[in-house]
């Protein structure tokens, strides 16, 4: 009867320090990544499930029946909506004799994919993003996270937290908007001249419409000389336009801008 008790006793003890091992780990990695976070944010973050998705790429949710729910898609939707607005009153405030054309224009620079591309390696966040190694390494998934970041900072500490990351640690930190000023952008127009001056055709295709009010996706072919280049997706269709053209154009002229 001693020799049960003790062998059920034993088994217990081996079972629950497992469990202790794995939570311990667990423990180990948020205080890690929250550690991180904070180099970048500038403060520690709260919910730290909601920065952990917004640093899990879709490539890691295949086959998952919900892969959007299981990704950092939402949140980049909700961060791609927060980061347009808080872009357009700052550079509404910071030119304040600009017109509308100018203003539109510096606001997407800021947002573009290469410029968002950019900002976000220089902050590290290629470090931080849990993606599948086997083939996703395109320009824009390092921007993609940082506007899922944003939105994630939006549904932990809300908008006024959200608006002074952005000025503070963004503006303040990676963007020189004289710079940017002077950078052409405008990749759909670019492509354009370029397929023009090979005197070839162009046609832009919308691919896939959204289906209904919680699909709000455009799927956006650039199509030359009938063959297809690229392609992007986005909520705007103008947004999609201007993305596959950056892709589109990248391509054709072979280097990475």
């Amino acid at each position: 009867m001693i020799k049960i008790i003790s062998l059920r006793f034993a088994i217990f003890v081996i079972q629950h320090s497992s469990f202790a091992l794995v939570f311990n780990n667990l423990l180990s990695s948020d205080r890690k990544l929250s550690g991180s976070l904070k180099t970048i944010l500038g403060f520690y973050p709260g919910n730290i499930a909601l920065y952990q998705m917004a640093l899990r790429h879709k490539s890691m949710a295949k086959g998952s029946p919900e892969s959007e729910k299981a990704s950092n898609e939402r949140l980049e939707f909700l961060g791609d909506a927060l980061l347009n607005s808080i872009v357009a009153e700052h550079l509404f405030r910071r030119f304040p004799y600009k017109d509308e054309g100018f203003l539109t224009k510096m606001r997407s620079k800021v947002v573009s994919r290469n410029h968002l591309n950019s900002v976000a390696t220089r902050m590290g966040l290629q470090d931080l993003l849990s993606k599948d190694s086997g083939g996703y390494s395109g320009s824009s998934i390092y921007g993609n996270a940082l506007e899922a970041l944003v939105g994630s900072i939006y549904m932990d500490k809300g908008f006024n937290k959200t608006k002074k990351f952005i000025l503070d640690r963004i503006f303040g930190l990676y963007v020189d908007l004289d710079e940017l000023e002077n950078t052409e952008t405008d990749f759909k127009s670019k492509l354009i001249e370029l397929v023009q001056k090979e005197k070839r055709s162009i046609e832009f295709r919308v691919m896939g419409e959204p289906r209904s009010a919680d699909k709000k996706t455009f799927s956006i072919g650039v199509y030359i000389d009938n063959v297809i280049q690229a392609q992007a997706n986005h909520q705007s269709k103008k947004r999609a336009e201007q993305i596959a053209s950056e892709k589109a154009y990248q391509a054709l002229v072979g280097v990475n801008l």
